[in-house]
């Protein structure tokens, strides 16, 4: 390959690799063994080609010479492609980090093959974040320490996690003969991925970090450094136990088939997402004082499909510390879904440590483990943590207390065709999130051109339509607005001035009453509703601005005598009451 079109297509992965990266959805695959090599690009294979060049030029800094400059034999691992024997570029190459380097080939996938395959590179302030977190739990001296056993990524594409605790390992190691260093590694490291190209990147960046202990060792001693990840399916139950697993899994949801369903079924809830998978494989491939430390969607921490996880992650791995990625600026800013980053421990812990991290990272609270399937409710800023203690500890919810939630039937863009601006006697008004601004129910002439449903289908009466009084709540809010919690009360008389009947758009959730004469009346829980400290207990459920059924109806709620005391109460009394029964007399 000519050296200027290798120099280009290098060039175009390393700026785009050192622009922001979204850390949204990683991909599925369609079964969980299903894997395999990504496909190579020629910008790609370009990033593949100029690495040997890079190599060079790392190994004559740390002083080697001859075949120590051929990354080739100087690794135990070989390319997935073809690669010049003489590198097309020369020194030039050696400013490059190995996460510039690893991230280069990611960025230079498809943005179909990263989806698919889950190729995002972590950047290196989560991968060193991450690892801190880790180290933490590992109750390791604030000095750098040799690794106390083997840390594993299972999902390590071009091994960004496994740079910090293998730099840490060989400043801890210098003094040690620097030959059993190098041997030692493949018992204290180890990643695996399905993408051979993407494993040749990670072995080859982690061998660079070995370079200047491979130069202190006698010229005559000097072996090919170890390949420290292998190709394989990171789900697959390894033969050695980790003290420690990093991962930024695949996301997405994934079909299983029988066997796997099987042995997942201790976790699953629905349907399966391939990170749940991934963190239940982690907590049982960890040793007896192993520690998982997760990048992954906070919606772990709330979300029904996750129930039986959580249950899992309670009895198995308590959560030592949270630390929630909520600074939307530098290398924050394409975060595609709230993420954060977690430990869990095998040794039982009964407090969790609360952050969150943008440009600086911040203390939130200290709270109570939460071990139970149910939603765990964990402030995101630390004026919430005393309401989030109360509500963890709290038994009731909404569900218990009479009321369901479910979200509205209306996809719109299913439905484009039969929806007009003029009603008529087969037509539904409907109902969308924006009518519920401000928590009064209202009718935004934005969306007065689709205002009315036809009712065409033989099913639309009985499930696009609503004719009875319920609670309605926006299931999604703008980032900009104040409140995540916005509900609006749907009267009887609301009802007539709509033709009595109702379609409500799938971005609100209706809430509805499961017994006669449920604990708070349906004014009432509207009333309830539209507090302040109700709206920060959602906050600590559901850090986004989704809030889904599931999370709604487990709104944590006081004893039902407190609560009916509720109906009675309106303005400064009802807020009064509602903050002193989540803010316990003394916090």
């Amino acid at each position: 390959m000519p050296d200027l079109l290798v120099a280009a297509a290098v060039s175009e992965a390393v700026e785009n690799a050192s622009a922001v990266r979204p850390l949204g959805s990683r991909g599925s695959r369609g079964e969980v063994a299903e894997g395999g090599p990504a496909e190579l690009t020629p910008t790609a294979t370009a990033v593949l080609a100029a690495i040997p060049a890079w190599w060079r030029a790392q190994a004559s800094a740390a002083g080697l010479t001859g075949r120590w400059l051929d990354v080739e034999e100087a690794v135990d691992a070989s390319p997935p492609v073809e690669v010049p024997l003489d590198p097309p570029l020369g020194d030039s190459w050696g400013s490059l980090t190995p996460e510039q380097v690893g991230a280069a080939y990611v960025e230079a996938l498809t943005s179909a093959t990263r989806a698919r395959h889950g190729r995002h590179y972590t950047p290196p302030e989560l991968a060193a974040h991450l690892w801190s977190m880790a180290r933490k739990s590992l109750d390791l001296p604030p000095a750098n320490q040799a690794l106390p056993g083997l840390v594993r990524d299972p999902a390590c594409g071009a091994g960004a996690l496994l740079l910090p605790p293998l730099r840490e390992h060989l400043h801890a190691s210098f003094d040690v003969d620097p030959a059993l260093t190098l041997a030692g590694l493949p018992s204290l490291i180890g990643g695996v991925d399905t993408d051979p190209a993407a494993i040749w990147v990670a072995n080859v960046v982690l061998a660079a970090e070995l370079l200047p202990t491979l130069a202190r060792v006698p010229e005559g001693r000097r072996k090919s450094l170890p390949a420290l990840a292998q190709v394989g399916d990171g789900l697959e139950v390894p033969e050695q136990e980790a003290r420690v697993v990093v991962m930024n899994p695949p996301y997405g949801r994934v079909r299983l088939s029988t066997t796997e369903r099987e042995r997942y079924a201790h976790v699953l809830y629905g349907h399966a997402n391939l990170y749940g998978l991934f963190m239940a494989a982690a907590v049982e491939s960890l040793d007896a004082k192993g520690v998982l430390a997760a990048l992954v969607p906070t919606s772990f921490t709330s979300g029904r499909y996750f129930s039986n996880l959580r249950t899992h992650l309670g009895r198995n791995a308590s959560m030592s510390a949270v630390t929630f990625v909520e600074d939307r600026s530098g290398v924050f800013t394409s975060v595609l879904q709230e993420t954060c980053l977690a430990t869990f421990e095998r040794r039982k812990r009964q407090k969790t440590r609360i952050t969150s991290m943008g440009s600086t990272e911040t203390t939130i609270a200290t709270v109570k483990v939460q071990k139970t399937g149910d939603p765990w409710v964990l402030p995101r800023r630390s004026d919430d943590a005393p309401i989030a203690a109360a509500g963890s500890a709290m038994t009731d919810s909404l569900a218990s207390l009479g009321w369901r939630a479910s979200t509205g039937p209306l996809v719109w863009n299913r439905r484009t065709k039969d929806l007009h601006a003029k009603w008529g006697a087969t037509r539904s008004h409907v109902i969308w999130a924006a009518d519920l601004d401000g928590g009064e129910l209202h009718r935004d002439p934005a969306r007065d051109s689709m205002r009315y449903l036809a009712l065409t289908a033989a099913s639309d009466l009985k499930v696009m339509v609503l004719d009875k009084p319920a609670v309605l709540v926006q299931r999604t809010t703008a980032p900009e607005q104040s409140r995540r919690l916005v509900a609006a009360y749907l009267s009887t008389e609301a009802l007539e001035a709509r033709h009595g009947r109702v379609t409500v758009e799938n971005h609100v959730n209706v809430l509805r009453p499961t017994v006669p004469d449920p604990v708070l009346t349906p004014e009432a829980l509207t009333r309830v509703l539209a507090t302040k400290t109700m709206d920060q207990v959602v906050r600590s459920i559901s850090g986004s601005v989704a809030l889904s059924a599931y999370e709604l109806e487990s709104i944590p709620l006081p004893r039902p005598n407190i609560v009916r005391t509720w109906n009675g109460l309106v303005g400064t009394a009802l807020e009064a009451a509602i903050s002193a029964a989540y803010r316990p007399e003394g916090s």
